[in-house]
């Protein structure tokens, strides 16, 4: 009997310790479950930081503009022009001797620019970001430093969006981001210099330069590809959210290139909202009522630049106006056509274009078209034009050897009139 009941006591004993061993564990491997799972969260939302954008600039005329503070239902994060606590920039993790950044962009420390920029007195222009300075690195390379002012309303955020997203996109219809700086209290980007400047500056401003039609359809189908680019061919695609002329830059060969990409964002969504940004004019008017914006609106922004290209009209100087009076017609649009380029192109081409650009800006976003499918029709329209020049060029080498042979048997016949007599 007594070896009985200790039998159940060693039995109860080694249940009781299995039991232990078992809820231990449970709770041992669960903390480190839950740990875990919080620290992939944690990593989620920091990765997720570089894609929030600030409220933007208001620096004058055609500068991106935060709309959200006038909007009485704007779901905008409070406070998004502040760093989250504990968040701290990727480039202040570097040591001071580094040069190139996580995502593979130089980085030069500010001596080298201050130099590189004749003690910053090179300057090119203003722009919304800061001040614009032509440099001449130590490799000889002409590069444009773009510094970012004391008192711009782009913060650390869109500087860091602008290097990230540029650290890893590569397209001949891309600006070429050759480094940045961060030194000093100093945030500056720099850029291929693009010696043509932007295509605002080429329709509006002073310069005595005319864009040719040739020129101006060869610009559509660069932007289009850098766009293309960017929608489809990207991984995973961006969205630029902040297309204008101003951000159209040509180089020495009136090549196009798309430029800022401090407002840009991976078409992922992370569940937040970041408010209404862009620039007066070009803001798709769905994105402005709804606040998503889409590839579509992207598209939009797109149709007005080509209006730009036919008009020479500024957006915030009525030009959507211009573009529904014209839409009334088939050839409306042969009014409000740039008088430089009257008589001097083919109006079914510039209706093509029209055509195309109206349908970018299709008040139903799902109907806009996609990015390749604008590109092919701008550039079935170049490809027309450029058979047709090539027609018109044979026909006038052909009537050219015909008027020889004449002039060269009339020529022989006034001879054989002179032996005769």
């Amino acid at each position: 009997m007594d070896n009985k009941a200790a039998d159940l006591v060693i039995i109860g004993v080694s249940v009781g310790l299995a039991l232990g061993i078992v809820i231990a564990s449970l709770i041992f491997f669960g903390t480190r479950w839950y740990k875990k799972r919080a620290h992939l969260r944690r990593c989620a939302n920091e990765r997720s930081i570089p894609s929030a954008t600030l409220p933007i600039r208001t620096n004058g005329t055609g500068t991106s503009t935060d709309f959200s503070a006038s909007l009485t239902n704007s779901i905008a994060i409070q406070g998004s022009n502040k760093l989250p606590k504990g968040y701290w920039p990727w480039w202040k993790h570097q040591n001071k001797g580094g040069f190139v950044s996580a995502s593979g962009i130089l980085r030069y420390p500010y001596k080298d620019i201050q130099k590189a920029t004749q003690n910053f007195t090179t300057i090119l222009g203003q722009g919304s970001f800061g001040p614009v300075y032509k440099a001449t690195m130590p490799t000889g390379e002409v590069v444009a430093v773009k510094v970012l002012a004391s008192d711009s309303k782009q913060g650390e955020r869109e500087f860091q969006t602008e290097v990230s997203v540029l650290g890893r996109l590569h397209h001949r219809n891309l600006v070429n981001l050759v480094g940045y700086c961060v030194d000093k209290g100093h945030h500056m980007l720099i850029y291929e210099f693009m010696s043509n400047g932007s295509l605002a500056n080429l329709l509006y401003g002073q310069e005595d330069q005319i864009l040719s039609w040739n020129e101006r359809l060869q610009i559509a189908l660069d932007i289009s590809h850098g766009i293309e680019y960017l929608h489809e061919g990207a991984v995973p695609p961006v969205i630029h959210r902040d297309l204008k002329s101003a951000n159209i830059l040509l180089d020495s060969s009136m090549r196009a290139k798309v430029a800022d990409f401090g407002l840009s964002r991976e078409e992922v969504f992370d569940g937040r909202n970041s408010g209404l940004k862009g620039t007066y004019g070009y803001i798709d008017p769905v994105y402005m009522s709804t606040n998503k914006f889409t590839m579509k609106s992207d598209i939009y922004s797109f149709g007005i630049i080509i209006f730009e290209l036919i008009t020479a009209i500024h957006p915030q100087q009525n030009l959507m106006e211009y573009i529904n009076l014209a839409n009334m017609s088939p050839t409306g649009v042969d009014e409000i056509l740039d008088k430089e380029l009257v008589g001097e192109c083919s109006l079914e081409e510039v209706r093509g274009l029209a055509g195309i650009a109206h349908k970018c800006l299709h008040n139903l976003p799902r109907k806009r078209p996609a990015i390749g499918e604008v590109s092919q029709t701008i550039l079935k329209i170049q490809q027309r034009r450029l058979a047709k020049v090539d027609t018109m060029s044979f026909a006038s080498r052909d009537f050219s050897r015909a008027t020889s042979r004449i002039e060269d048997q009339q020529l022989e016949l006034s001879k054989m009139t002179s032996l005769k007599e």
